[in-house]
């Protein structure tokens, strides 16, 4: 028995072919993607509505985007803020910030200007790409936080011809969503403007491995949402190892079908740096919708299908009942949370291939473990270690003590993967990361004999709902701000089908009635969709630690039933 089975058991369940350790990048991302450039060729990059953009095309639009970027005056070191959803200009955007050395800082566009207000006092990004739907949030902002550039992305610019032309008929509805679309975001740079640049000096010096690339904004553990520093290293790790454990997957074959957004950490890494590493088609979707999903399986059908446990469900019965097949999706990873035995065994019987569950976090790229593609699988369970990934399970009060296996603690992490800290917060980094590279997950595991881990708790209390995390004190936070609440408690209730409701339970102030739509709508100014309580309930006399501190637990054990 070799050393890394003696140390990783785990190995043995790997699917074959899938080996324990990956070579470790030496090269950055950009030097990926202009490999991918030159090979790919005249081979499709991005789809989008029916357009294609070959990987030549793709190659000379992040040239003249970086070109454009350096007029502005981004510099190796600068953070550029990116607030998009899925689209070409997405992907163009990520690596013409990278081409210059500077760091890509994803937002979600959805996101209300509060919410944005303080990711943006953090990073600073003096240069912002944006949605133009989303650029009244960042121009909203007050005075003292500075920005020198917004530049513009309009969505209907990357529609196929036919699609924009149709636009134009004298219709009216179709006049209205014409005008919406068309209608530039005042006080902005065009994006297409930023395209018009020559393609940057080929000469210009290009990021080191060891270069942060991206900061991914993380509520992976309580408060206030911090930067994940990732360099080029990270997520060229985790591209890698992705590549592994899609054993069999082929160069210019796969299609995959870009649902997740890329603004998140699951997202960015599988379209982003693995999608353009095997030179695929990305299909990529501004949103999940099983109508263009199925549309798009008849010209360009999946085989790269990774998503999370409501989309799956979604997917699969919508197939069932259109009639479209889906039995090209061969690779087909859940995440973000629990996966239900019955969505497995449904798109099982639609679909190609195995649907297995993994494991990641913001802090890890974000992949650390999965089910192998193999007979060898456990439903229930997150998987086990990727290659060059090693686990501990530690006791949750002294994480230098390690549990007997199979005995509940705290998973502990390490590998390339690995983030490098939160961005102006070494407070929290030092909680997170250990002596020895090792990553604090704050989730509660058992492991058994053959490296099979299962989540039990989580020794944090966030919220996970439509695979977003949601920080119960924010929420609070925005809740405390109302005239009618005095006290708040925010908790998850967890649904049938996988994922969390997020229950607000409130007290109010003496001779107030509860308005629940009022409170509702008072957070959905304040708020993403997703944060929004679903459910808002009256309490009395919130629960609390002789410290002050609300005791969620003892609040969930109260409301749950009552719901």
């Amino acid at each position: 028995m070799s050393t890394t089975d003696q140390q990783h058991p785990w190995v043995k369940n790997y699917q074959p072919g899938v080996p324990a350790e990956i070579d470790l990048p030496t090269e950055s991302l950009v030097a990926l993607f202009e490999r991918s450039v030159a090979e790919g060729g005249s081979h499709p990059a991005l789809e989008f509505f029916g357009r294609r953009t070959t990987y030549t095309e793709l190659g000379d639009q992040v040239a003249r985007a970086a070109e454009g970027l350096r007029r502005l005056g981004v510099r190796a070191g600068d953070r550029v803020a990116l607030a998009l959803p899925n689209c070409p200009q997405h992907v163009i955007a990520f690596y013409a910030v990278l081409r210059l050395g500077a760091i890509a800082v994803e937002h979600n566009p959805l996101y209300t200007s509060r919410e944005l207000r303080h990711l943006f006092e953090d990073h600073q990004a003096r240069v912002v790409i944006a949605w133009d739907k989303a650029v009244p949030a960042i121009q909203a902002f007050p005075a003292d936080v500075e920005i020198d550039h917004i530049v513009s992305v309009n969505l209907l610019k990357a529609f196929p011809t036919v699609k924009r032309l149709a636009l134009g008929l004298p219709v009216k509805k179709l006049r209205a969503t014409r005008d919406a679309l068309t209608a530039p975001a005042p006080g902005t740079i065009p994006w297409e403007k930023l395209l018009s640049a020559d393609p940057i000096d080929g000469a210009h010096p290009r990021p080191s491995v060891e270069d942060l690339a991206a900061i991914q904004y993380t509520s992976g553990t309580t408060g206030l949402p911090k930067g994940a520093m990732l360099t080029h290293f990270n997520l060229y790790s985790n591209a890698l190892q992705g590549e592994a454990w899609m054993h069999g997957a082929e160069l210019r074959k796969e299609i995959f079908y870009a649902i997740l957004p890329m603004f998140h950490a699951f997202g960015m890494t599988l379209y982003l740096t693995y999608g353009i590493r095997k030179q695929a088609l990305i299909v990529l979707f501004p949103k999940f919708d099983p109508d263009l999903i199925l549309d798009a399986m008849k010209k360009s059908p999946a085989t790269v299908y990774c998503a999370v446990p409501p989309i799956y469900e979604r997917t699969a019965l919508a197939a069932k009942e259109k009639g479209v097949s889906l039995r090209s999706c061969k690779y087909c990873i859940s995440g973000a949370m629990n996966l239900p035995p019955h969505v497995v065994e449904l798109w099982e019987s639609v679909s190609g291939g195995l649907l297995v569950e993994g494991y990641g976090m913001t802090e890890s790229s974000p992949v650390a473990l999965g089910n192998p593609f193999h007979p060898t699988r456990r439903t229930g369970t997150i998987g086990v270690p990727f290659p060059s990934t090693s686990m501990r399970v530690v006791d949750v009060n002294d994480p230098t003590v390690d549990v007997a296996q199979g005995e509940p603690g705290e998973l502990l992490l390490q590998g390339p993967q690995v983030f490098q800290g939160y961005w102006n917060n070494p407070e929290e980094t030092a909680k997170t990361l250990l002596p020895g590279g090792w990553l604090r997950t704050g989730d509660i595991v058992t492991v058994d004999e053959d490296g099979f881990t299962t989540i039990v708790d989580r020794a944090k209390e966030i919220i996970i709902t439509g695979g977003f995390n949601v920080s119960p004190s924010e929420v609070e936070a925005v809740l405390r701000l109302h005239p009618d609440v005095a006290d708040v408690a925010v908790i998850g209730k967890p649904l049938e089908r996988g994922g969390e409701m997020v229950v607000a339970a409130v007290e109010l102030e003496p001779g107030v009635a509860l308005d629940e739509e009022a409170l509702r709508a008072f957070c959905r100014e304040r708020l993403a969709a997703y944060k929004v309580p679903r459910r808002v309930v009256q309490i009395q006399d919130t629960p609390r630690s002789m410290l002050g501190k609300v005791l969620r637990k003892q609040v969930r054990e109260q409301v749950i039933p009552t719901l």
